[in-house]
């Protein structure tokens, strides 16, 4: 189903690629170019038709219909949730919802700097700082005796416009977002987090690899073709042991 959902974008990209915005008049250079940008871009008048938050609920989508991350009773942590739309994906795919009677139900939590508005069956942490320690704090009481099946990270910082400066800080993400993983994953549980292209992933999925069977970038259809934005995936936790 999600497949065939997916299918359709090529078409649709047909159908919105000459939309020309009028309401630029007053915006800067950079405000015209995303209008511009959004406006022909199929996945973001797909979200709306859908109800997801924003367009990247299609990454995930994406990756989720090839790779299976989450399944009904999983529990899943969705690191950079703001403003929700893998939160939304979680909930349904996890039956966090009750959804699929007769699948057990899992939980998700949300967490991000920004505000989050409501999602049923989530529990969300907005205005949360997910490199503090009161935060994971937070999440961790919010699991009780819960070990973490799936933990998604969609989580990178500012653009400073420098760009060792940039790659330095979405890499201290990814390692805090690893170091999480590691201390509350359940046996095979996955990882799925945002990197950047730089010099540095393939030694941050040196590190990965030391607690997951696999390890690979993907990139999906629904990351647009000038982002430098990467996904690392890892499956098969084996645990700090190894």
């Amino acid at each position: 189903m999600l497949l065939r959902k997916l299918s359709t974008f090529g078409g649709a990209a047909k159908t919105f690629a000459k939309v020309v915005p009028t309401n630029l008049k007053g915006k800067s250079k950079s405000s015209q170019e995303w209008l511009t940008r959004q406006l022909r871009d199929p996945y973001v008048e797909r979200a709306k038709m859908m109800n997801y938050r924003c367009r990247s609920a299609f990454k995930l989508l994406e990756i989720d219909s090839k790779y299976g991350l989450v399944k009904p009773g999983h529990t899943v942590i969705d690191c950079g949730a703001s403003p929700g739309s893998w939160t939304q994906i979680a909930v349904k795919q996890s039956n966090a919802d009750g959804g699929l009677p007769g699948k057990p139900k899992g939980m998700v939590v949300g967490v991000d700097l920004l505000q989050i508005y409501p999602i049923e069956h989530a529990i969300l942490f907005g205005n949360s700082d997910f490199l503090r320690k009161e935060t994971q704090d937070k999440i961790r009481a919010s699991l009780g005796e819960r070990r973490v099946d799936c933990v998604l990270s969609d989580m990178a910082p500012n653009a400073s416009g420098i760009r060792a400066l940039d790659q330095e800080n979405i890499t201290t993400l990814c390692y805090a977002v690893l170091r999480f993983a590691i201390l509350m994953s359940t046996p095979n549980a996955s990882l799925l987090m945002k990197v950047w292209d730089n010099g540095d992933v393939p030694k941050l999925e040196k590190s990965i690899l030391e607690y997951y069977k696999t390890v690979k970038r993907v990139k999906p259809r629904a990351s647009r073709d000038d982002s430098a934005e990467n996904f690392i995936l890892a499956r098969g936790f084996v645990g700090i042991e190894r």
